[in-house]
């Protein structure tokens, strides 16, 4: 089977989707044992825990063909993680219940579940290792807890490291579209690339030599080969052109 030209999916071992996921769980069962059923927090509440988690799956599915549907997913995942965040701290606030100084003592031991766990397990680097069972079992004592406002703080302890998580995974994307560009662009790029392959290997087929339209060209500046990217901004907006690979470092351009 060929290699996919953008890798999708591996959702799943990704520490983002795992802390979302405890994170809607123990939301479905804050509510359901603290809040009126009838109340609409209940279901803004867990629809925003729902969305955190099954945009993220759903971003990581679409990377294969799309960059910025990629990235857009990611982003209304992290919304919707601060649009829970909110209403934990209302909840708390509302009922005059104390939240937890960031780094007080209780704070810090959610935030340490990972560090005790590498501690006792050296050769796992994190909690991804784990089933969704065992995940939830180390945060047991806070989830699982009878005084709501313990529960209530856990999980903004939780979903503040969810948003960390996110926050670092789409600063990567963006910085790999902008080095990379899009799929369209690496498509495009990769069907240059074979055209050329297969030109080399058919050094007799004089008719394929001389259509020149298909090779890459060098970049002007500094000589590296340049990739297929879309003019994002300008009077050129929506155009194709040939840009540095080295970019940023070099903005070197050839018009197609």
């Amino acid at each position: 089977m060929p290699k996919k030209l953008r890798p999708s999916g591996g959702y799943r071992g990704t520490a983002s989707f795992q802390t979302a996921t405890i994170i809607y769980d123990a939301t479905y069962w804050f509510c359901e044992k603290f809040l009126d059923a009838r109340s609409r927090t209940v279901d803004q509440m867990v629809q925003a825990a729902r969305s955190g988690r099954q945009n993220i799956a759903e971003g990581c599915r679409a990377a294969a063909t799309s960059s910025q549907t990629e990235l857009r997913l990611l982003n209304v995942a992290r919304a919707s993680q601060e649009e829970l965040l909110l209403d934990y701290e209302d909840f708390l606030r509302h009922r005059r219940l104390g939240q937890w100084l960031p780094d007080g003592a209780a704070a810090r031991a959610v935030r340490d579940v990972p560090k005790v766990y590498r501690r006792d397990r050296p050769d796992q680097a994190d909690l991804t290792g784990l089933t969704d069972q065992e995940r939830w079992a180390r945060y047991a004592e806070w989830l699982d807890n009878d005084d709501p406002a313990v529960r209530a703080n856990a999980l903004i302890c939780l979903i503040n490291q969810a948003n960390f998580l996110l926050d670092r995974q789409i600063a990567a994307l963006e910085q790999n579209f902008v080095n990379e560009g899009g799929y369209s662009e690496q498509l495009a790029a990769a069907r240059l690339a074979a055209r050329e392959r297969r030109r080399s290997s058919n050094n007799n087929d004089r008719s394929d030599r001389s259509d020149q339209t298909d090779l890459i060209p060098p970049c002007p500046k500094c000589g590296k080969p340049t990739v297929l990217r879309t003019a994002k901004s300008g009077r050129n907006t929506g155009k194709q052109f040939w840009g540095c690979s080295a970019y940023p470092d070099c903005r070197g351009a050839v018009d197609l």
